[in-house]
């Protein structure tokens, strides 16, 4: 369920109903200020909203005056041990503050903190990590490792309200996956507090991308989580922001960027699908307009596998077809397909976002779609078409059988003991 409470980190609200928010973390040394700059920016052109600083010493603290007042999006500072790292973070202008509890001093340590939080009204990240629990926390993390980490985060809640304070969201990250999902479903059921998801530790941009995708995504889809962080080995956080979008994206939480749709090619396959589908995708990152693009490896599957696409390709050995909102557009060659698709796309927005469709070359894509068909392929259409015969059927077997059965079980009378013997129609 969406948390109840929102937070503002800089301009971005987090939590109650706002839109799930993408983060990342600079891989540069913060004080080496163009480096983090150079890197904010890249990220923030990805599409993150919010990005996170590591501060582990006093002038990386210092060099975050000049990264929030240049960073075109807010600056999260992450705090570890030191707790007058946290203070002089504020003071540099961080639009918020990451700190473990557990690790950060003890409770009045914390309360620091959340006094200096409250003096400049910024808000606070509680993290609970699966490798930094506290020392009476251990022995469970063993024998019941997600009631460890939910215990763990209550406690620090509990820590905040003791102090007075709401204006934070909890982080609770786990490089167990399960875990993960389960700590997160149980812990959102106790407090109604912005949750940032993430699987720490996810691994590398193949291994950790699928990861988090299942982990992030479970969560997601159930409702649960308003920020997340892909967390993986590699030095291009915008790498991270693309894998966050391209969940929310799938999820259909938020929208950004063309969606591609690829079919995963198969022995009908009579063209180089694999180096066309390359080469869309990169092509469609100089676009933002949030559209689907389908490319289908044969006359089967396009155009009903994507009959919902903005624009796609079909293609064959020599020719292919290019069509628009499941209509067929014009015939090309096979080698012009990706040239003539983007010719299409370009002209589309050239009018306004009006489909430009020349009727005698949409005829002729026509034929060569039906010449080129498999009459007994199992397509959609006809998967459909087939269904619905069947529904239909067995809606009037079920009505006549049912008109049967209600007849059968009329109530009949015994006409010798009726008191309108002999006097009554009957309608048998």
């Amino acid at each position: 369920m969406a948390s109840k409470n929102q937070i503002h980190v800089g301009n971005v609200p987090i939590g109650g109903g706002a839109p799930v928010a993408v983060q990342t973390m600079t891989k540069t040394e913060t004080a080496d200020v163009a480096a983090t700059l150079a890197q904010i920016k890249r990220v923030a052109e990805a599409g993150a909203d919010l990005v996170r600083c590591a501060v582990p010493r006093e002038k990386d603290a210092e060099a975050l005056r000049t990264i929030v007042r240049e960073s075109p999006i807010p600056i999260v500072a992450d705090i570890h041990f030191n707790h007058t790292l946290a203070l002089k973070a504020f003071d540099a202008g961080a639009h918020c503050i990451r700190i473990n509890p557990g690790n950060i001093g003890g409770p009045d340590k914390v309360a620091e903190v959340v006094a200096k939080a409250k003096e400049v009204g910024r808000p606070m990240r509680i993290g609970v990590n699966s490798g930094s629990l506290p020392a009476h926390l251990r022995e469970l993390e063993y024998s019941n490792p997600v009631e460890a980490l939910v215990t763990a985060a209550v406690e620090f809640v509990e820590l905040m309200e003791r102090l007075d304070f709401t204006n934070f969201k909890v982080s609770m990250k786990s490089t167990s996956v399960p875990n993960t999902i389960a700590s997160n479903r149980l812990l959102a059921e106790r407090i109604p507090y912005p949750l940032h998801l993430g699987v720490t530790e996810a691994g590398t941009k193949w291994s950790g991308s699928l990861k988090s995708a299942v982990g992030l995504g479970t969560l997601l889809a159930d409702g649960i989580g308003d920020t997340i962080r892909i967390s993986l080995s590699t030095f291009h956080a915008e790498e991270e922001v693309k894998v966050a979008w391209e969940i929310l994206k799938a999820l259909r939480l938020r929208r950004r960027g063309p969606e591609l749709i690829a079919c995963p090619t198969c022995g009908r396959l009579q063209f180089d699908m694999d180096t066309v589908v390359a080469e869309v995708e990169k092509r469609l990152e100089a676009y933002e307009d949030p559209i689907q693009v389908s490319v289908l490896g044969c006359a089967v599957n396009g155009i009903g596998e994507a009959r919902h696409a903005d624009f796609g390709i079909t293609g064959a050995k020599d020719m292919g077809m290019i069509y628009a909102k499941g209509e067929p557009l014009k015939k090309v060659p096979t080698a012009q397909l990706v040239d003539e698709l983007f010719k299409e796309i370009d002209r589309y927005y050239a009018a306004g976002k009006t489909l430009v469709r020349d009727d005698a070359s949409a005829a002729e894509a026509a034929q060569w779609l039906a010449e080129n068909e498999d009459a007994t392929a199992m397509t959609p259409e006809r998967l459909a078409a087939m269904e619905a015969a069947a529904a239909e059927a067995e809606a009037s077997v079920e009505a006549e059988a049912s008109a049967e059965s209600e007849a059968a079980s009329a109530t009949r009378l015994d006409e010798a003991v009726s008191p309108v013997a002999g006097r009554r129609f009957t309608r048998a």
